[in-house]
C-alpha cells in the first residue's frame, strides 16, 4: 500500500512502480510446504529446558484430497504426522512438544544477540510424502529463543531475550533510494552495526529481503519490523473494503515469513499512529492465527489504544540539533515533562530520536557536491538535507557556529561537525545507558542513508565513519565510564552479561595547557548488564573556559578495558525548555569551546605496517605525543597509496581521539584487502591541532 521515505530520503519518481524484489517460481508434488518455523517456551527462570514447537503451511495445489505424511528433523530428534488436505486446501500443521515430548530439549545451544552471547542456529528439515513418494522438502535455519516484554514502573516496554534483560539501542535502517541490493554492501553495513556495538535494526515499513534477515540471525542483530507511517497504511479514513483485504493478507504475508527468524524481536502494527479498534483486531487475529512468536507493539508512540492499552514506546523526537545535556536534564519526574519535543530524554523506549543533522567528513561532501558550491553552505547543500521540518541545517550551523567558531571553509566545517556528532551521539546513547532499565530502548533516526546526505546518520552513504560512529561506538563498549552532564557524576556501564572484579576506575581533570585540576580513583567491581554510580565531581575554580575529563578503566592486569574523553565548557550550555516542539527543544545558551583555537600545534609520532589475514588487511598505526600539549580529536585514514582516496569499508579499532602529552597509542584498521589493488597503504593523520602527515 506504499513505499515511501517521508522526510529523510527523496521519494525516486517512479515511487514504487513495478516488481523491486526477486520473483521465482518452486516446483512441487501436489503438496508443498511453506514459512516452517520453530517456536521455543522455556521453564522459568532457570531456562535449562526448550519446549519446541514446529509449525508448517501446507498448500495442495491439486484438484482433489490428499492424504500425506509431514516428517521433520531437527539435527538427531526426529518427528511426524499424517495429515488429511481437501482439494485447494492450506492448513497450518503443527507438532506440539505436548504430543511430541522428544521436542522437550534438555540444555540446549541457544540463540543470543551477539551483545549477550553466541546467535546459534540450528537446522530444521522437512518433508512431505504422498504415498511415499516425495512431494516437497524444505531446509530452513532456527534459533533457541524467547523473546518477551512487560511494561516497567513508567511504562516504558522492557524487553527479555531467554529471561534476560536487554537495553535495546540500534538505529533506523533506509533501503537504498532506488531499492537496488547489493549483498557485498549489506554485509559490510552489519559488520558496522556489529563495530559500534548497536544490538538492533529497526525497519520503517520497507520489509528487507532474506538475504537482510538471514544476515540478522547469523549476526546476532535483532531486528524491529512493522508497517510505514504517513502513507496509505495510515491512511484508515480512507481505506475502501479491498484496502482492509490487502492489509490483511500483506500482514499475514509477512508474518509467515519472518516469524521463523531468531533476530525479529518485535512487530508494530502501526508507526506513527496506532490503527482504529477495527483494523487493529484484525491485525491481532492475523498474528495470532499465523502464530507470531514476538511481542507485538500498536505503534511506535506512546498513543494508547481501547484495544491494547499503552504501547511502552514513544516517537517523541528530537530529529533537530540538541545539546548534549539534553538526555539526561530531560528526565521524566522533572518539570520539563512533557513539552513537545521535551520528552526524548533517557526513560522510556524511543523508537526514534537524533540529536539531530550528520554532516559527514569533507571527503564525502566533496563526492556529493560540485567543486562551485562547496563552499559556502548553499541550496546544494539543502538537497542533501530532509524534508518539511527538516530542509534545511540552519539551526545546527548555528550551534556549531556558537560552541566551536565560524567556520572558513567547507573543510573546516566538515571536521567541526565530526565533533559536533560525537559528542551528541555519544550523550544520547550514554545517557540511555546509565539509566537502564528506567530507560529501555533508544533508537537512533538514523543509522544509514539512501541516497548522500547531511542529516541523520552513523556512517554515510559512501561507507565513511565519521564523529558519530565513534562516539557511539565509545558509548557502547563493554564496560563503560560514564560523565554525566546533569549532576557532574562518573558512572561505570557494564553490557557485558558476566560479573567483572577488581576494576579500579580513574578521572582526570585537565586544563587546556593540560595542568592537572582533579584526580581521584576507586576501586569497584561491575555486575553483568549493570549500571552503578562510581561517584561525584566536585565544583572546582581555576578552571579554563575549556577544560578535559579524561576516564581510565583498568582491570586487575592494569590493562585499560574501558575509555573516556570529554571536553567541557565552563560556560553552561542551556535549553528552552519552553519553546519545545515535537523536532527539538531551543538552546538558549551555549558551551563555548572556541579557546580551542589556542591549542598549539602538534607533530606526531607515527609508524605504521600492514598485515594479511585471510581475505583482509590489517594496519597497525602507533601514534606518539612526544609534545606537552593535548593532542586533540585526531583523525586516521588509510588510503589507496599516498594521496590516494580513503579505504572504504574499514573497521577502525578507534578514531577521532585524543593523545595526552608523552601518550602513545597503537590501533588498527581491518579493510578488504581487494580495496588495495595495486596500490600500497598510506596512513594518514590529521587533527584538530595536529600537523596533517
Amino acid at each position: 500500500m506504499a513505499i515511501t521515505f517521508v522526510d529523510w530520503n527523496p521519494a525516486p519518481p517512479d515511487k514504487e512502480m513495478g516488481l523491486w524484489r526477486d520473483v521465482y517460481f518452486a516446483t512441487s508434488g501436489p503438496v508443498a510446504i511453506r514459512y516452517p518455523t520453530v517456536l521455543t517456551h522455556f521453564d522459568s527462570p532457570n531456562n535449562d529446558r526448550a519446549h519446541l514447537t514446529v509449525t508448517a503451511l501446507l498448500k495442495n495445489g491439486s484438484n482433489q484430497p490428499v492424504k500425506g505424511t509431514l516428517n521433520g528433523k531437527i539435527e538427531n530428534v526426529e518427528f511426524v504426522q499424517d495429515v488429511e488436505l481437501a482439494s485447494g486446501e492450506s492448513k497450518d500443521v503443527t507438532f506440539e512438544p505436548e504430543k511430541f515430548p522428544q521436542l522437550n530439549l534438555a540444555k540446549p545451544r541457544l540463540w543470543w544477540p551477539a551483545q549477550m552471547g553466541t546467535p546459534n542456529l540450528h537446522d530444521l528439515h522437512m518433508e512431505f510424502d504422498v504415498n511415499g513418494k516425495l512431494s516437497d522438502k524444505s531446509d530452513t535455519h532456527f534459533g533457541i529463543r524467547e523473546v518477551t516484554s512487560e511494561l516497567n514502573a513508567n511504562n516504558g516496554r522492557l524487553f527479555t531475550i531467554n529471561g534476560k534483560k536487554i537495553l535495546i539501542r540500534g538505529g533506523g535502517w533506509s533501503s537504498d533510494m532506488m531499492l537496488r541490493e547489493n549483498s557485498q554492501r549489506l554485509q559490510d553495513e552489519f559488520r558496522y552495526v556489529r563495530d559500534m556495538g548497536l544490538n538492533t535494526i529497526r525497519l520503517e515499513g520497507k520489509l528487507e529481503h532474506e538475504e537482510f534477515f538471514d544476515l540478522a540471525d547469523r549476526q546476532g542483530i535483532l531486528i524491529m519490523a512493522g508497517w510505514c507511517c504517513c502513507d496509505h497504511w495510515e491512511h484508515w479514513a480512507r481505506w475502501k473494503p479491498q484496502d482492509y483485504d490487502i492489509a490483511k493478507d500483506s500482514l499475514q504475508d509477512q508474518i509467515y515469513r519472518l516469524r521463523s527468524h531468531p533476530s525479529l524481536v518485535m512487530w508494530m502494527n502501526g508507526s506513527d499512529n496506532p490503527p482504529p479498534p477495527d483494523v487493529e483486531e484484525m491485525y491481532l487475529n492475523v498474528e495470532k492465527q499465523a502464530r507470531w512468536p514476538n511481542p507485538v507493539v500498536s505503534s511506535a508512540t506512546a498513543k494508547p489504544t481501547s484495544v491494547t492499552g499503552e504501547s511502552g514506546v514513544k516517537m517523541t523526537g528530537p530529529y533537530e540539533y540538541i545539546a548534549p545535556s539534553y538526555w539526561t536534564e530531560d528526565a521524566k519526574s522533572g518539570p520539563h515533562h512533557c513539552n513537545p519535543g521535551g520528552c526524548g530524554g533517557a526513560y522510556g523506549f524511543n523508537t526514534e530520536t537524533s540529536p539531530g543533522p550528520a554532516v559527514p567528513p569533507v571527503e564525502s561532501l566533496r563526492a556529493m557536491l560540485p567543486d562551485d558550491h562547496l563552499w559556502p553552505i548553499d541550496d546544494y547543500w539543502n538537497y542533501h538535507a530532509g524534508g518539511g521540518q527538516f530542509k534545511t541545517i540552519q539551526v545546527y550551523t548555528d550551534a556549531l557556529k556558537a560552541r566551536y567558531g565560524q567556520a572558513d571553509n567547507a573543510e573546516d566545517f566538515g571536521f567541526k561537525s565530526q565533533l559536533m556528532g560525537y559528542e551528541g551521539i555519544r550523550a544520547m546513547f550514554e545517557a540511555y545507558s546509565r539509566d537502564k532499565y528506567t530507560a529501555t530502548g533508544v533508537i537512533q533516526w538514523m543509522l544509514n542513508n539512501a541516497w548522500p546526505s547531511i542529516i541523520w546518520h552513523l556512517y554515510d552513504y559512501y561507507l565513511r565513519p565519521g564523529g558519530g560512529y565513534f562516539g557511539a561506538k565509545k558509548a557502547m563498549e563493554p564496560l563503560h565510564p560514564v560523565y554525566s552532564y546533569d549532576d557532574r557524576s562518573i558512572w561505570l556501564v557494564s553490557s557485558q552479561y558476566q560479573d567483572v572484579r577488581g576494576l579500579k576506575l580513574t578521572a582526570r581533570i585537565y586544563n587546556i595547557d593540560m595542568a592537572e585540576k582533579f584526580s581521584k580513583e576507586a576501586s569497584l567491581d561491575a555486575a553483568a548488564d549493570s549500571t552503578n554510580k562510581v561517584f561525584d565531581l566536585p565544583e572546582l575554580q581555576d578552571l579554563t573556559p575549556v577544560y578535559f575529563l579524561v576516564l581510565r578503566l583498568e582491570d586487575t592486569s592494569g590493562k585499560v578495558v574501558g575509555s573516556n574523553f570529554y571536553w567541557l565548557s565552563t560556560k553552561p550550555e542551556t535549553l528552552d525548555w519552553e519553546k519545545s516542539n515535537w523536532y527539538m527543544t531551543p538552546t538558549a545558551s551555549y558551551a563555548d569551546y572556541t579557546e580551542l583555537r589556542t591549542l598549539p600545534k602538534i607533530a606526531l609520532k607515527v609508524i605504521s605496517r600492514t598485515e594479511r589475514k585471510s581475505e583482509d588487511s590489517v594496519t597497525h598505526v602507533t601514534l606518539e605525543n612526544p609534545s606537552k600539549s593535548l593532542a586533540f580529536f585526531i583523525r586516521l585514514k588509510v588510503d589507496k597509496g599516498a594521496g590516494g582516496e580513503e579505504i572504504l569499508p574499514v573497521l577502525w579499532e578507534d578514531n577521532y581521539f585524543s593523545l595526552l602529552p608523552g601518550e602513545k597509542r597503537e590501533v588498527t584498521a581491518t579493510y578488504r584487502a581487494a580495496e588495495l589493488g595495486t596500490a600500497k597503504p598510506s596512513v594518514e593523520v590529521k587533527g584538530w591541532n595536529v600537523a596533517s602527515q
